[in-house]
């Protein structure tokens, strides 16, 4: 009999490539995932790894039982959820990890939305940039991902992972009320903008990524004033008259006067979405967490642009 630990073990190795990597992700010490990978060999009578310089590879067996494992570790998540269906109330505890601006806005409305129809439900939030939650997604540290997407920074689908959009919602630009586009004679495009400081998200993050290709599809590198994922940061130096932003819908609402909010010409939009391990999305407790911050983010108001600024060149 196959010890399912094990094989979800060798899946990780075969996602990850180092036995250290594997360790790491699943809170075991390296000789720990070494000796239950030894273990799996004896199990299934072959040679799973191999030397590689200083790594290890999976052999031809390895990766047709990692392969297998991604589906065996589904039919054990939808197992376990039909079981915590069959009881008929939802409870339990489910961990989420979210990036910062969706915690910000839409999770004290989810919380509060959970609290009034599954009581009996306990949730966990953790900050964490995208990637990093989808690593603790596949480690089991988390149940459900809250992840965002910019034009031209597409994600393919994850092995393992049951994606699920469930907002689109338009990027705008926050200028300081002294620029004031609204009030300018004339077209004015974002290479205009040259001259500003920038507060842009961290360079390795997605929002960060789509900003700084932003500016530099119109002409210029951004000054960066200041790096930060903190939204709210970054409207308080536009208040203040030290930088331009650009910031998602869900957070203009939380502007500050002296702050004006511009939409961008070309309209780009970032896509919410959740992921789960896949199985679980037919969990009652996760689907009840997801329909929560989906009618947290229904109920949620922005401020309407009071400006457009032209791209150059479009996008």
């Amino acid at each position: 009999m196959l010890n399912v630990n094990r094989l979800r073990i060798l899946r990780e190795l075969s996602r990850r490539g180092t036995l250290a990597e594997v360790a790491r992700a699943l809170n075991y010490t390296p000789s720990a995932v070494s000796q239950q990978l030894s273990a799996l060999e004896r199990e299934v009578g072959t040679t799973l790894l191999e030397p590689s310089g200083r790594r290890v590879r999976l052999t031809g067996p390895a990766m047709l039982l990692a392969e297998r494992a991604d589906l065996i570790l589904e039919q054990m998540e939808l197992a376990e959820a039909d079981l915590q269906n069959l009881a008929g109330t939802t409870s339990g505890l489910i961990r989420v990890g979210s990036f910062q601006s969706a915690l910000i806005e839409l999770a004290p409305a989810a919380l509060t939305l959970l609290s009034q129809r599954h009581p009996h439900l306990v949730v966990e939030l953790c900050h964490r940039e995208v990637d990093e939650a989808r690593d603790g997604l596949l480690a089991h540290d988390f149940d459900i991902v809250l992840g965002e997407e910019f034009p031209g920074g597409e994600q393919p689908p994850t092995a393992g992972v049951h994606r699920q959009d469930f907002h689109s919602e338009p990027l705008h630009l926050a200028l300081p009320e002294s620029e004031r586009v609204g009030d300018r004679a004339g077209s004015t495009t974002l290479s205009d903008l040259r001259h500003c400081g920038w507060a842009l998200d961290l360079q390795q993050s997605r929002m960060g990524a789509w900003a700084r290709q932003k500016c530099r599809g119109a002409g210029f590198e951004p000054r960066v004033v200041c790096e930060s994922p903190d939204p709210l940061l970054m409207l308080q130096l536009v208040r203040s008259g030290h930088a331009a932003a650009f910031i998602p819908a869900l957070i203009t609402q939380a502007r500050f006067g002296g702050v004006e909010v511009v939409a961008l010409a070309s309209e780009p939009h970032r896509t919410l979405y959740t992921e789960v391990r896949a199985g679980r999305q037919e969990s009652g407790a996760i689907a009840a967490v997801q329909q929560a911050f989906a009618d947290a983010i229904a109920a949620h108001t922005s401020a309407v642009p009071t400006a457009v600024l032209a791209l150059e060149p479009p996008s």
